[in-house]
Parts: structure tokens; sequence; C-alpha cells
């Protein structure tokens, strides 16, 4: 992502749209901190379609894994979590 001044946009519009592309971006700044973003548009681009090639999200994969048969862990007892359970309350 290319940055340019709030200046540099003022006097040299054209030059600085020409940095602008399908895939890149060009942010401009005031007083050197990042105010404004300039992108192409594309038409029927969704909020998803933008955000995916702003590398902001990831879309789920089609074929996720299977759930395991039995996860795995410790197995405890009712006991053991009555005693865990009264450990992490404390003295309240």
């Amino acid at each position: 992502m290319r940055r340019v001044s709030k200046r540099e946009l003022n006097q040299q519009t054209a030059a600085v749209l020409d940095r602008v592309t399908d895939t890149d971006d060009v942010v401009v700044t005031e007083r050197g901190e990042p105010r404004w973003r300039v992108s192409a548009l594309k038409a029927g681009d969704s909020a998803l379609a933008r955000l995916e090639r702003e590398g902001r999200y990831t879309p789920p994969v089609t074929a996720p894994a299977a759930w395991p048969d039995s996860p795995g862990g410790p197995a405890y007892t009712d006991t053991e979590v009555d005693a865990l359970l009264d450990e992490m309350r404390g003295g309240h």
C-alpha cells in the first residue's frame, strides 16, 4: 500500500490516481498520520470481496475437517470436577 501526503494528492492528483490499481490502494496522510484510503472502484464488488482483497477476510474452506469421534484430553470424575470448581471459586 503506497502512501502520499494530502498536499501531494492536491498538487499531483492525476499522478497519484495513476498509482491506484485493482490490487494496490493509496493511503493519503495528513501531518504524517493516515487519514484516507483511495482504492479502485469495481462494479459489483461486494463488501466481502473487498475485505478479502485487502487481506482482512479469509473465506471458509469448502470441505472442513470432520469432527473427531471422541475428543481427546483427560476424563474427570464428578468428584474431581466438583473439587476443581471449589478450588476455582476460592473462599467466596
